[in-house]
């Protein structure tokens, strides 16, 4: 009976397929993996992190950052408000990052302005490949705290 319910169990699993397991869930790509967001009411806080060999030649022109696969550059913005209306909100933001062998450095961030939009971005040199864990702090105007912890894997192009 037992070997029945197993035989019976099995064809349908298999019924409506070709017979083979489906494939694995694939990973998103790595573009949208790459950013964490932290919600408190109505504001949105987004930290973006990317070597920036991947930066257009303008953006990093703006930005002030060297082009190239061992920099990584930490991207963080506080909004306020419905999405498509959302207005910049100064902060202070302290980041750090821990490569794999356990050295923590403290990344040097600075103020971005592009129009009405304010940014703060950091750069940090990393060995690759190597996985990084970043502890970035926000503190709103008026003191509100919040915090993001995250890691991200970094690999040679």
């Amino acid at each position: 009976m037992r070997i029945a319910c197993t035989a019976l169990l099995l064809a349908l699993a298999l019924a409506g397929s070709d017979g083979y397991p489906p494939p694995p869930a694939t990973a998103a790509p790595a573009s949208t993996q790459q950013e964490a967001i932290a919600r408190v009411g109505d504001v949105t806080m987004r930290a973006s992190v990317m070597q920036t060999a991947a930066l257009s030649p303008a953006v990093a022109q703006q930005y002030g950052i060297t082009r190239d696969d061992r920099t990584v550059m930490l991207l963080v913005t506080v909004r306020q408000g419905p999405e498509a209306q959302e207005v910049s909100l100064p902060a202070t933001i302290t980041a750090h990052v821990t490569d794999l062998r356990g050295n923590r450095k403290a990344l040097t961030m600075r103020e971005l302005r592009s129009g009405d939009l304010l940014d703060y971005v950091g750069t940090v040199e990393v060995s690759l490949p190597d996985t990084l864990r970043f502890d970035v702090e926000i503190v709103r105007e008026g003191g509100a705290r919040s915090t993001m912890q995250f890691s991200r894997d970094f690999y040679p192009r």
